[in-house]
């Protein structure tokens, strides 16, 4: 769905519901951390997160201490399809999804998964991410490396044993089938659009929760590219 038609059906319906705090868009849940923790060589890894609009999922993981970049692009289906407006037709395959380069010696990849499920994502919503619908905004973690795929079943395996949502989780574990970047436009969107009615409504609240929930991931600067 168009994401300019999602942002004003979505403003529509807080207004009616007198729900105007961009803060209240969400609710965090405290991801524990993980019961086993990642073990990587030195030296950049990659990691691939699909949780609703990558808008978002962009600008939290550009605010957490040692990632070196995030790019925003499409996971899942073919590189001929993999343009937004095709996307977002819901009929290819892809998912909305982010590519986040990081060094393994500053943040390890189970604590990505932490800051995934606690801030980035709601992962009980299937095909969906509040006001975005359809099968591209589908809640998935596709592991690049056979240590991801094991930490990635078991921290799954931990969160679905504490049922710490009101709702099943239903994030799935994908094969790496390929990433896509997203078009120029979409690249650092938050920080070029801070007052994109969208990112204050939807994605401001996300960055503030990471901030408070995980001071200790948390930087100020947003890594570009």
């Amino acid at each position: 769905m168009n994401r300019a038609r999602v942002f004003l059906t979505a403003a529509a319906a807080m207004m009616a519901s007198s729900c105007l705090q961009p803060a209240q868009a969400e609710a965090v849940v405290s991801a524990p951390e993980a019961s086993i923790k990642a073990s990587e060589a030195k030296g950049l890894k990659t990691a691939v997160f699909a949780g609703g609009c990558f808008w978002g999922m962009e600008a939290v993981f550009s605010h957490v201490k040692g990632v070196t970049s995030v790019v925003s692009g499409f996971e899942g289906g073919k590189r001929a399809d993999a343009h937004y407006e095709t996307v977002s037709s819901g009929t290819t395959g892809h998912a909305e999804s982010v590519r986040i380069t990081y060094d393994p010696a500053v943040v390890r990849y189970d604590q990505l998964l932490q800051v995934f499920f606690g801030v980035a994502s709601d992962p009980t919503q299937l095909n969906q991410q509040y006001p975005d619908t359809g099968t591209q905004y589908r809640n998935a973690i596709v592991p690049q490396s056979a240590e991801q795929t094991r930490v990635t079943a078991r921290y799954l395996a931990q969160l679905k044993a504490l049922n710490l949502w009101k709702k099943p989780i239903v994030t799935a574990i994908e094969p790496n089938r390929g990433f896509f970047p997203a078009e120029d436009y979409h690249q650092d969107f938050a920080l070029k659009n801070p007052n994109h009615g969208y990112i204050r409504m939807w994605d401001v609240p996300k960055v503030a929760s990471l901030k408070r929930t995980f001071p200790q991931l948390w930087k100020a600067t947003f890594t570009q590219g």
